[in-house]
């Protein structure tokens, strides 16, 4: 009785366009006012532990912070910049080079949307003015925004880590070599769909455009190696590194590019200007523009929309967590883990199952709030088989990429169709031959494990031989 009023309160509250957040939090209260003699006091206990008592959702809003300054600044430009230098000459150079450009903004966001609104509003476009079609421009930067949640640091991992309590710096190492490996599968298509239709390349721009590219790139991509060699290295844990991601993203934006802040009207360095002179002019701008630039419309602009972003997800997985609470209070995952071990289901089976459901989900769902509602029920089943945790994490992320692919709540879709300015048809339409290649992507990574472990298993061999 109490299982199916929760669920039953759940998809009524959502049938009736409730936001999820609400329906988890009301059908969750609902069920233990009904059944349980937990009092409202306690609740409001649950709701404040449940993003308090995990330590790692604390990286969440950091994160966020450095993604807001990184998209609103020239980072996103300078990346792209990088990517068409290195790859741009190839047939189909453009949409392989926006295709590294997400790999790259990726590795500094941890966010799917931000990274299709970086890059896609930059590279659509110009992928247009080259020669592109446009529809084919709009699938591949859709598609390849979902990297954002694959490559590390990601904010689904965190929240996966967050659910199941597995290390979400394991989680960071597991997901790097699938998501380079999606990332290159991307250009190989790209690049057999450019000789099919004789899409345009663009010139080489020598070796010294390349090499002046990536030194302005330079700053964005060096938070990649902070962030990454940091956790990977033992130095720092997920939060730390997202604590310094957020600063090093401020002061890149502000002083580094000055894309943002006081110094946005000052270059580093004017024409005929002596090194010396560089030194002595910016040792004294600096430190006078810094303290100006906690105050300035920009920063707090950037500041604001990062606070809403991280309030809104934090009161998603609030109530998401306390669903999660009920679920387990009642016991309702050790039931159906307990009865579909009785069916005999053989791991490879059951991953089939998890697939289907989670496809499924992501069609109607946000990727948090779902991993906070199936991960509970599905991950003490996945013990329970001998799946490894951190395996288990990978496809349910993999099947979140593809949720955001999916109508009616597929985020990237929404986010190019305000880019391009079409309807969510015409962007649904553009990314439909590209979610096969994810899908066949999906099954390599479900049944192919080491995939996702040799990483996290190879730096454990390494740690082992210190």
């Amino acid at each position: 009785m109490t299982t199916a009023t929760l669920f039953l309160l759940l998809f009524g509250c959502m049938l009736l366009g409730m936001p999820i957040a609400l329906a988890l939090g009301f059908s969750s209260i609902v069920t233990i006012l009904l059944f349980s003699n937990d009092s409202l006091a306690s609740i409001a206990l649950k709701l404040f532990e449940a993003v308090s008592g995990h330590y790692t959702l604390l990286a969440i809003p950091f994160f966020i912070l450095a993604s807001s300054f990184l998209s609103t600044g020239g980072v996103a430009k300078r990346l792209i910049r990088f990517a068409t230098g290195v790859v741009g000459h190839i047939r189909g150079g453009l949409a392989m080079a926006s295709v590294l450009a997400c790999m790259l903004f990726a590795a500094v966001s941890g966010s799917s949307p931000a990274t299709v609104a970086a890059i896609g509003s930059l590279v659509i476009v110009g992928m247009v003015k080259a020669g592109y079609p446009k529809q084919f421009a709009a699938g591949v930067i859709t598609n390849a925004g979902t990297l954002g949640i694959l490559i590390p640091p990601s904010i689904v991992m965190l929240v996966y880590a967050a659910a199941t309590e597995v290390s979400a710096a394991r989680m960071f190492m597991a997901g790097f070599v699938p998501g380079i490996l999606l990332g290159l599968l991307l250009m190989v298509a790209v690049y057999i769909v450019a000789r099919v239709k004789k899409l345009p390349a663009l010139p080489w721009p020598g070796l010294r455009e390349v090499l002046s590219a990536a030194f302005s790139a330079s700053g964005g991509i060096l938070l990649i190696v902070i962030v990454l060699g940091s956790i990977y290295g033992g130095v720092a844990s997920p939060t730390e590194a997202a604590a310094v991601s957020a600063v090093y993203a401020f002061l890149i934006a502000v002083i580094g590019y000055r894309d943002m802040g006081p110094l946005k009207t000052i270059p580093w360095r004017r024409p005929g200007e002596g090194f010396g002179r560089l030194l002595l002019r910016n040792a004294w701008q600096v430190p006078l523009a810094l303290p100006q630039s906690f105050t300035h419309p920009e920063v707090r602009k950037v500041v604001l929309d990062a606070a809403k972003v991280s309030i809104m997800l934090l009161f998603i997985i609030a109530n998401a967590m306390l669903f999660a609470h009920v679920l387990t209070t009642e016991r309702i995952p050790h039931q159906i883990a307990e009865t579909i071990v009785q069916w005999g289901l053989s791991p490879w089976m059951f991953l089939i199952v998890v697939n289907i459901l989670l496809l499924i989900a992501g069609n109607f769902m946000e990727p948090s709030a779902i991993l906070l509602i199936m991960a509970p029920i599905l991950f003490p089943i996945a013990m329970q088989l001998g799946i490894d945790p951190v395996h288990f994490g990978i496809i349910m992320v993999v099947n979140m990429e593809i949720g955001m692919l999916t109508p009616p709540v597929g985020l990237n879709l929404f986010v190019t169709a305000g880019i391009t300015g079409e309807t969510l048809g015409w962007v649904i339409r553009s990314v439909l031959p590209w979610i096969l290649l994810l899908l066949g992507f999906l099954m390599l990574v479900t049944y192919v494990p080491q995939l996702s472990l040799f990483l996290p298993e190879y730096l454990d061999q390494l740690k082992g031989y210190r």
